[in-house]
């Protein structure tokens, strides 16, 4: 278990005012407004959809109002306890939960559930697919569960230029091809990728194109696919 980190730049923190919607517009009203403790919510969709990001604004709002929150994650050792002072919970990646884990997270929801503490957890699958002990899966999906998508490529894109704009970066179009083609193109990964070019064309005194990425990732040792 762990508080979730946010250790990134002010500007790109996931809060519900910078999550780009998409199709994903009713979950994240219903995260936005949550008034705590609630029905359970369970978020799932492939890589890149925007779990992670919302999780971490729900997280984000709690902390900023004084209220302690838990992150676990299927790779956390057990045992999970509930401890007084939670105010959320948070689970991701239910889909691979071991068996060990998935006692520890059904005792963790009962617990939350008897003691009033706001649940909420995630997985690449909805909960009736989801490879886990009967008991568990039913309770993944008892509140409100939310079918989440990828942005499309016009709305990534938008996102990303939205927000070069705002750092005073002009992306040209070849070095927007560039970063979808060879980055992951989940909105946190470029964002992060665009804070290392910003700080790299500070360093260097250049404006952002094809050849400083390339340079950047070839100083970081980074191969230019998959970086």
């Amino acid at each position: 278990m762990k508080q979730i980190p946010l250790a990134i730049g002010p500007e790109s923190r996931p809060t519900f005012d910078n999550f780009v919607p998409g199709a994903n517009a009713a979950a994240a009203t219903h995260l936005a407004a949550l008034v705590l403790p609630s029905a359970p919510v369970y978020l799932w969709g492939p890589a890149a959809s925007g779990k992670t990001h919302l999780m971490q604004a729900l997280v984000a709002r709690c902390q900023a109002g004084g209220l302690s929150t838990a992150w676990l994650d299927a790779a956390d050792p057990e045992p999970w306890v509930l401890q007084p002072h939670w105010a959320l919970v948070v689970v991701d990646r239910c889909d691979e939960l071991s068996p060990a884990a998935q006692h520890a997270a059904f005792t963790l929801f009962e617990a939350a559930a008897a003691q009033g503490v706001q649940w909420l957890a995630a997985g690449r699958l909805p909960p009736v697919d989801l490879p886990l002990r009967d008991d568990l899966r039913t309770r993944l999906g008892w509140g409100h569960v939310f079918a989440l998508e990828p942005l499309a490529d016009s709305e990534t894109r938008a996102a990303l230029r939205r927000e070069a704009d705002h750092r005073g970066i002009f992306l040209a179009d070849d070095v927007m091809d560039f970063l979808l083609a060879r980055f992951p193109r989940d909105l946190s990964h470029l964002m992060l990728t665009l804070d290392r070019l910003d700080d790299f064309g500070l360093a260097k005194g250049r404006r952002v194109t094809v050849p400083l990425v390339r340079q950047m990732l070839a100083e970081e040792g980074l191969p230019e696919t998959g970086a």
